[in-house]
């Protein structure tokens, strides 16, 4: 049923996605190739605002009391980082856009295996690459991620990491260098695979939405996740959070794959997750400004 339920929902958002690339397309036939970019952008960059900010909202303004034992960090981030990490974010939406743009470029010149029709490969195939990018992306970031973390190449990453206790608004925040790095994988894949742009763009939601979770700084999943034969496979809130903490640790993205079997895991991170997910409401709890 539950597999029945993440199939349904992954029709939708790739119904949604085909909508995304029809208005996509008349923008760059119509308007060309410059003002599809900055149009793009608009959008992308308003996607971002308003999940992240609506995200923000929920957990930091309305409801904070009643999230309080699942605070990660019980300090609060400053308004000024927050602002900075918007402004990132813009650069990066600028970067991602363009990237879609070139892609498209490509396409019309018959350069790539972007194929405009599902059903040339069928839903089934459809399907399989919607799971075969995140796999890939989740192998790509975690070997670039660490590749970043390098002193000499750090400072390319550095900006990310000025934000020691994330909120929504670091899910994109990124040196726009950084935006290109995080994106690299893209234009390689369309050379290689056969891919609808649905399937692109799917990846797109996937990534703000594990991107935000990733930055929440709340632990909401239950605290039997981490026991569980596949679910202990997923990354966590705190498994992200304990990274902006402590940078020698936990590289991974979506799961926690690639960080078990290169032994690059937070010790404490399983003790600091159960501390977090069985924890009562106590009402005491002092939160400050950092």
């Amino acid at each position: 049923m539950c597999s029945f339920r993440l199939v349904q929902l992954s029709l939708h958002q790739a119904e949604w996605s085909l909508t995304k690339i029809k208005v996509m397309k008349c923008l760059l036939e119509q308007g060309g190739y410059l003002i599809g970019w900055i149009i793009g952008t608009a959008f992308f960059y308003l996607r971002y605002l308003l999940a992240a900010g609506a995200t923000f909202l929920f957990f930091y303004h309305f409801y904070p009391q009643r999230f309080r034992p699942k605070k990660i960090q019980k300090c609060l981030p400053r308004t000024k980082r927050m602002l900075e990490e918007m402004k990132y974010s813009f650069f990066t939406s600028l970067v991602f856009v363009a990237v879609v743009v070139g892609i498209y470029f490509l396409r019309l010149s018959g350069l790539t295996l972007l194929y405009p029709e599902i059903k040339e490969y069928g839903w089934g195939y459809f399907l399989f690459t919607l799971v075969f990018l995140i796999f890939v992306h989740d192998t790509y970031f975690y070997w670039m991620h660490r590749l970043m973390h390098h002193p000499r190449l750090f400072w390319i990453h550095k900006e990310h990491h000025r934000s020691r206790n994330p909120t929504p608004w670091t899910a994109f925040d990124f040196h726009p260098l950084e935006a290109v790095l995080e994106i690299a994988f893209v234009p390689v894949l369309v050379f290689v695979i056969p891919l609808h742009p649905a399937a692109l763009f799917f990846l797109s939601f996937w990534l703000l939405l594990w991107n935000i979770v990733g930055h929440l700084g709340y632990e909401l999943f239950p605290s039997r996740l981490t026991r569980h034969s596949l679910l202990k496979w997923l990354n966590t809130s705190t498994h992200h959070n304990l990274h902006h903490q402590q940078v020698q640790y936990n590289f991974g993205l979506y799961f926690n794959i690639w960080d078990s079997l290169m032994g690059t895991n937070n010790p404490r991170y399983l003790e600091i997750y159960h501390e977090l997910t069985t924890k009562k409401p106590d009402g005491n709890q002092a939160v400050s400004s950092v």
